[in-house]
């Protein structure tokens, strides 16, 4: 099967409509989104979510159901999305999801298929859907291909890798994947972006993968708006300098909401019911990581509602 993007966007047509509102996942992947999607489309960046604590600019989200989420992967029907994660068991997907653009949903693949998931960032499936090109500059593929650790990825699963590269055909995968898997590669990723991101402060945290030749690990960065708002504004300038994106602007926020955030196995799951799982524990958020684990966000005690359930 091969998606093709034509399809897509008519399904889901507001992924190329101008001036809407998002709010991002709280890390370097919803970061690049934004400034991906702030400057071809004029979006308006409103809050961040960490699937935990949901931070907003109150005065901008009046409406739920004109935000998008992205890099993230929401319950509620109101709420467009696009992420990548796995949400799906066998034979049950919840009509929540209806309203979310998701290669995994898109290809039909489920906690039973794992090994065949979408491998690459929210970021490369934006680009791929506008059929965008980024400058064809060394610093601009490795902040790219940073998002997500797909380089890493690319390394540790090329076959699957080369499979989403066939399912999403028409794109430039050749020069922007070139040598990932070379000596060459690790050693730009290590003595010119890992030291830039180092020095700005957007490191907070080592992934688990490892590249093959310099044994490298991943590099990670979460934030909290509250206090690393000079972190943010120099990922914007970085990208902006590096792939000649205009940078959003900073949301003004003045709401937050705390969430729960819990793990269950996926046989509880399984064997409870998705749909009622999700319904009795109020759930707004959740991803399948692993074949194994379930982890899921909820943020009221009251059953059966969500916070985006007035709006």
């Amino acid at each position: 099967m091969i998606l093709n993007r034509k399809d897509i966007l008519k399904k889901y047509p507001w992924i190329a409509q101008k001036n809407k509102k998002f709010i991002i996942s709280a890390d370097y992947n919803g970061l690049i989104c934004a400034s991906f999607l702030s400057h071809i489309l004029n979006w308006k960046l409103v809050g961040y979510y960490d699937l935990e604590s949901l931070w907003v600019s109150k005065k901008d989200v009046d409406q739920y159901h004109d935000v998008i989420w992205v890099d993230l992967n929401i319950l509620p029907k109101v709420g467009k999305a696009i992420g990548g994660h796995i949400v799906s068991l066998e034979n049950e997907t919840p009509c929540g999801f209806d309203t979310s653009c998701n290669p995994n949903l898109l290809m039909h693949l489920t906690s039973s298929n794992f090994k065949n998931k979408f491998p690459f960032s929210t970021l490369i499936f934006l680009l791929w859907l506008h059929k965008y090109q980024i400058k064809k500059t060394l610093f601009a593929r490795l902040l790219v291909l940073h998002s997500d650790d797909t380089w890493l990825k690319c390394q540790e699963y090329n076959d699957n890798v080369n499979n989403w590269v066939n399912i999403l055909s028409d794109f430039n995968w050749k020069w922007l994947l070139q040598k990932v898997d070379k000596l060459v590669f690790e050693e730009r990723i290590d003595q010119i972006l890992y030291p830039e991101l180092n020095n700005i402060g957007a490191v907070s945290a080592f992934g688990k993968l490892r590249s093959a030749k310099l044994n490298i690990t991943s590099k990670q960065f979460q934030f909290n708006p509250d206090w690393d708002e000079n972190i943010i504004l120099s990922l914007f300038d970085l990208f902006g300098n590096e792939l000649g994106w205009t940078p959003p602007k900073i949301p003004i926020i003045d709401q937050c909401f705390i969430g729960k955030r819990s793990k269950k196995k996926i046989t509880e799951i399984r064997n409870y019911g998705l749909s009622k799982f999700l319904l009795d524990n109020a759930v707004f958020s959740y991803a399948i990581p692993s074949p194994r684990i379930f982890n899921y966000t909820s943020f009221t005690k009251n059953k059966k509602t969500h916070i985006l359930a007035s709006k």
